[in-house]
């Protein structure tokens, strides 16, 4: 099976399964095999897809005469990862895609349906320019990002059509991966030139990150495999610096998984004091557990923990609390494009309900004088400043920052949010 079969049955399950697909897409990769080529060929054409679908489905939609609604599922991925190749892929000869598609379409068992394959291709190949796309805002920015049409509304309503549009565009932009370097074991540019020789195109990022590029089985790597760092986005790590961790304090990490801001805190404590990350899934603290020591990091430990209620025998602990909620993710499609088609203006409301029961019990654990640091990695009025200023209006806190962080493709950076509390004197 060669790389475009692949994508086309990958996506294929992605829809028929509604499996979440950076998931789908590990496995059948692990499953298959192959090189680190063939590998990142089919995560282009599988991301590709999913961040394009709406697009690809409008430019299809102009040379066929059967709707992409009415097609058979195979045909109509099919068609969408050659649109692909021939729209957003410079590298791949339109020619080649075309005669892939129209092979793979007798392969399958669907000769019959190979001529009109091989027809609306090329129509895109010679008239693509011709497109006309909508004019009016929402519809543009729903057609040309491949946002559904309530997401596009929703966000030049809150933002305006000139930021809607640059969040849009952040959003359609491959990411890289960016690396959170474990100074208890090494320094920034020491990580730098370890990655250089193994093969990686490293650069260093802020205080204590990486930018990384060519990291294609970076599992397996020395440096990974020592302990020298661990993936996390660089808006992500402004949260725990904006927490600014005590070395030898007391930090819970509420809703902890996969531990990345637990990780950075422990570097930024020298790995002294007490780190509790929390969370309240069992397999995933055992990965918390499991990554913690690979890094070497012996002041953290795990705890099953539900921050919707409220534990007692936490009370007053904390010197420094991170509550990264749970939330609707509009921050990060960048990493997880299906993302943008599975949540509903409802979902907004009820995570943004869910983050204030969240806030409502775990106050209290902090120290009078000690600080809590509110975070999502979502960009919505709902979960972020509103939520700020209804917590800042009912507890004992005073608010010391908050920012928004836009999502930035040119930067390769996550739109989040970050508030800092500091609880009153008692």
């Amino acid at each position: 099976m060669n790389e475009r079969e692949l994508a086309v049955d990958i996506l294929m399950e992605m829809d028929k399964r509604d499996a979440y697909g950076h998931i789908l897409l590990r496995e059948r990769l692990n499953r298959a095999g192959g090189g680190a080529r063939q590998k990142a060929f089919t995560v282009e054409l599988v991301n590709g897809c999913v961040r394009r679908r709406i697009l690809l489905d409008y430019i299809i939609d102009c040379f066929s005469k059967t709707p992409s609604s009415k097609m058979k599922p195979f045909i109509l991925t099919l068609l969408r990862v050659s649109v692909y190749q021939l729209r957003f892929m410079d590298r791949v000869p339109a020619a080649a895609a075309v005669d892939e598609a129209v092979k793979l379409t007798k392969k399958r068992g669907f000769g019959a349906l190979s001529g009109f394959v091989n027809a609306v291709l090329r129509s895109v190949v010679r008239q693509a320019d011709q497109i006309q796309y909508p004019q009016d805002p929402t519809g543009r920015l729903s057609v040309l990002y491949s946002y559904p049409e309530w997401l596009a509304a929703y966000l030049i309503q809150r933002f305006g059509f000139s930021r809607a549009e640059r969040i849009c565009q952040a959003e359609t932009v491959r990411p890289k991966m960016h690396l959170c370097v474990n100074t208890t074991r090494v320094s920034q540019p020491e990580l730098t030139r370890i990655l250089e020789a193994e093969g990686v195109t490293a650069a260093l990022d802020g205080q204590n990150g990486i930018q990384a590029e060519h990291t294609d089985n970076i599992q397996q790597k020395p440096s990974f495999q020592k302990g020298f760092f661990h993936v996390m986005d660089e808006s992500a790590m402004r949260a725990v610096e904006t927490l600014a961790p005590v070395p030898g304090g007391t930090l819970l990490d509420l809703c902890a998984a996969p531990g990345g801001k637990s990780f950075y805190s422990a570097y930024l404590m020298e790995n002294r004091g007490r780190i509790v990350a929390c969370d309240i899934h069992p397999g995933k603290l055992r990965l918390v557990q499991r990554a913690a020591e690979r890094l070497g990091l012996s002041v953290m430990e795990t705890r099953l923990l539900d921050a919707r209620a409220y534990h007692v025998e936490l009370d007053q602990t904390a010197d420094r609390l991170i509550l990264d909620a749970p939330c609707s993710g509009l921050g990060v499609i960048r990493k997880k494009p299906d993302l943008k088609y599975r949540k509903t203006e409802a979902d907004i409301h009820a995570l943004a309900a869910l983050q204030r029961e969240m806030l409502e019990n775990s106050w209290r654990y902090v120290k009078p004088g000690g600080a809590l640091v509110y975070s999502t990695c979502t960009i919505t009025t709902e979960e972020n400043a509103e939520n700020v200023r209804w917590f800042a209006a009912r507890f004992p806190f005073m608010l010391e920052s908050a920012v928004q962080i836009w999502p930035d493709g040119r930067e390769n950076r996550d739109g989040f949010y970050i508030a800092r509390f500091v609880r009153d004197e008692e």
